[in-house]
């Protein structure tokens, strides 16, 4: 498992904005979701008004086709909330959509899909991964994978102080258990703040 600081992440976002698939990046950075079910978010699964997702299907990729298919288990079928950042990219992504859409005309097939082809169909999995690895390159970034991601959202929340329950059900995991035994060896100065917060408690703040 690898991760990247946030300011690796950020010179990321950074570079691919003005991709006509860059939101779909900022929903993986900002919430931890599956490269499937970022591409299998439909417009249906969404409140922007209420700034929420709903995870309810996946696109995924057997022997290079497209297969949709729910969520793996049931604590992967979640809602998830957006942050005001997130919510504005989405808004500002349906405009352009809406645009494409306009431009297509007949040629559109409608799927519904937030992040689509410019002309409604699916993106494909390993299409989506490609430009993730492309843009590092070229920028000269660590090397990561796409789903390191998630990795990278998950010890990011934990390192603000977000608790492991709700870290746990916002990725999906079927336990905070599992949670807690993948992150924590991950991020080792969670210990150390552990260790030095019982002890002010204990002994007092130094003089």
């Amino acid at each position: 498992m690898a991760t990247w600081t946030p300011e690796e992440l950020r010179s990321f976002l950074g570079a691919i904005a003005s991709h006509r698939l860059a939101s779909a990046y900022v929903l993986a950075a900002s919430t931890g979701m599956r490269r499937g079910e970022i591409l299998g978010l439909r417009w249906n699964d969404l409140d922007l008004a209420k700034a929420t997702l709903a995870v309810r299907q996946t696109i995924i990729s057997v022997g290079y086709e497209l297969q949709i298919s729910g969520p793996k288990t049931n604590r992967s079928r979640r809602t998830i909330s957006l942050d005001p950042g997130t919510t504005q990219e989405l808004l500002a992504h349906q405009l352009r959509q809406d645009q494409e859409r306009s431009d297509c005309g007949s040629g559109w097939q409608e799927h519904d899909l937030v992040f689509c082809l410019p002309d409604g169909r699916p993106v494909h999995p390993h299409q989506f991964s490609q430009l993730f690895e492309r843009t590092v390159e070229r920028l000269g970034l660590r090397r990561i994978r796409l789903h390191d991601l998630r990795h990278t959202y998950a010890t990011l929340a934990l390192l603000a102080g977000v608790d492991a329950k709700t870290v746990s059900a916002r990725l999906g995991h079927s336990t905070v258990a599992f949670t807690l035994d993948v992150y924590t060896k991950a991020v080792p100065q969670l210990d150390r703040e552990a260790a030095e917060k019982v002890a002010k408690l204990i002994f007092g703040q130094p003089d």
